[in-house]
């Protein structure tokens, strides 16, 4: 069954009466819980924005300025496996072991990274670390889909984008600081130490309202050894993609063959029936999640990068510019997540892409010098806002067609969608703008490398970005109803 249609049910027997009580997320029944879990999404956006401005001191010092971009790979690689066992662990037994096993990996992966003396630990203390985050991240969203109800879980998604905000203003800031007063170590080393409040609050409530099984009388199913091969081989396959994307020679055709060839019969056995064609329901919020966060995110990733050396503005000027994005990418969140909003949440998701859409194709406009730059932040703005109403949206609406006994495999799904589109549109976004000129990327933290950079291959990024996003709107008209694949 659909899980639209208990909507329409709902309407057909008339709304819930006013007196009905609802609750909240801080009401006594899930304070603490929504506290520790909104506290563990606030420690991953802190450790994203805060060890990403630590990263290229830590490369310099390391010697390993060649392999930097293999330090993002790694953790994206290992990511995508870990969201896969973590679906099934739990569905299987329960929310509570894979997120304790993923918050602890995160940690360990950060204490590794931060002693390492080789640039091969601190690559492989990354990917410890996209091992642990791909577990945490599938799992809050199974414990979400069981401990709140149905009414609750756009506010609760708004609060996981909320926590980003402060990370996103103050996170590069205090990691530049760090970074320059006690030296890049601190900022990996430092984090572990925040697990402790997140572990307390968290971990007795998930106890208590999610662990075990969805259906505690239902015998145990066993391991899918054939899942746990398919994520074994769509990291791989992402990983040889990645390598071949940075290494433009006519070698790299071959690893591109190879992650080619792993990841297509991994796709198809890793996402819903029915995903690449963008059927009704399930499928189609799979399909949009991974189109909306890769062309964004591809995006993004250059917006520093084209206005530093194209426009002549410094690198911390450059990633202030993004700021407004997250108070507006919170705004969408919230906005979505008002009861009020329930009956349109398609159209909202609809609107949320076309903003992205026009957000990506009016960024390329300061390569025109009589454009201000100030433009950049304006439309960024606007962008953000519409990912917040789609990517709170594509959650909630995944939990309501996944039945509790496939909130984790669905769950796992819908994050791979996200990571795998990164990957692949950043890796072709890249090829793209190292053909046109664009200089290595990695290196581009140098002036002289930077200065290569021509305007043209940063246009072939952002307005195939934009293309992209378009076909997103396309993918949201296809939200409602479920194809007979996807009931």
């Amino acid at each position: 069954m659909s899980a639209l249609e208990p909507r329409d049910a709902e309407t057909a027997v008339g709304p819930t009466p006013p007196d009905a009580p609802r609750g909240s997320v801080l009401d006594a029944a899930h304070r603490a819980l929504s506290v520790g879990i909104v506290s563990v999404v606030l420690l991953i956006a802190f450790e994203a924005t805060a060890v990403g401005t630590a990263m290229p001191v830590a490369a310099r010092e390391l010697d390993g300025v060649s392999v930097y971009a293999f330090a993002f790979s790694a953790y994206f690689t290992t990511s995508l496996f870990g969201m896969v066992v973590a679906g099934q662990w739990s569905d299987r037994n329960g929310p509570l072991v894979p997120v304790t096993a993923g918050i602890g990996a995160f940690a360990v992966g950060l204490l590794l990274s931060g002693t390492a003396t080789a640039m091969w630990v601190f690559i492989l203390g990354r990917a410890v670390q996209g091992l642990g985050g791909g577990l945490v991240i599938v799992a809050l969203y199974v414990i979400v889909s069981r401990a709140y109800e149905e009414h609750l879980r756009p506010a609760i998604m708004a609060a996981f984008a909320a926590s980003w905000v402060v990370p996103s203003v103050v996170g590069p800031l205090v990691s530049g600081t760090i970074t320059e007063r006690l030296g890049w170590r601190w900022v990996f080393v430092g984090i572990p130490v925040l697990v402790v409040l997140p572990l307390a609050l968290a971990l007795p409530a998930i106890r208590r309202i999610a662990s075990g099984p969805a259906d505690p009388s239902a015998p145990r199913a066993p391991w899918d050894r054939r899942r746990v091969l398919l994520a074994l081989a769509i990291s791989a396959g992402a990983g040889l993609l990645q390598y071949a994307g940075q290494e433009l020679r006519w070698l790299s055709l071959l690893p591109a063959a190879a992650g080619t060839a792993l990841l297509v019969p991994a796709v198809r056995g890793l996402l819903p029936r029915g995903t690449v064609r963008a059927a009704r329901g399930l499928p189609a919020v799979v399909l949009l999640r991974g189109v909306a966060a890769g062309s964004f995110i591809a995006a993004e990733s250059f917006v520093p990068l084209m206005l530093v050396t194209q426009r002549g503005v410094s690198p911390t000027l450059a990633g202030l510019s993004l700021a407004l994005g997250g108070l507006t990418w919170a705004l969408g969140s919230w906005i979505q997540s008002r009861p009020w909003t329930e009956p349109y949440r398609e159209r909202l998701v609809v609107l949320g892409m076309l903003l992205v859409a026009l957000a990506i194709a009016t960024v390329p406009a300061v390569l025109l010098p009589g454009v201000p730059v100030w433009l950049v932040a304006i439309a960024w703005g606007f962008g953000c806002l519409g990912m917040g109403l789609v990517i709170a949206s594509t959650s909630v609406l995944l939990m309501k067609l996944s039945p509790p006994e496939e909130a984790g495999a669905n769950s796992a799904a819908l994050q791979i969608s996200d990571g795998l589109s990164n990957v692949l549109l950043l890796a072709g976004g890249g090829a793209a703008f190292a053909a046109l000129g664009g200089g290595a990327v990695g290196h581009a933290v140098s002036s002289s490398a930077a200065g290569a950079s021509h305007p043209a291959a940063f246009a072939v990024v952002f307005l195939p970005m934009a293309g992209a996003a378009l076909v997103g709107a396309w993918v949201a008209t296809r939200l409602r109803g479920a194809s007979p694949e996807s009931r």
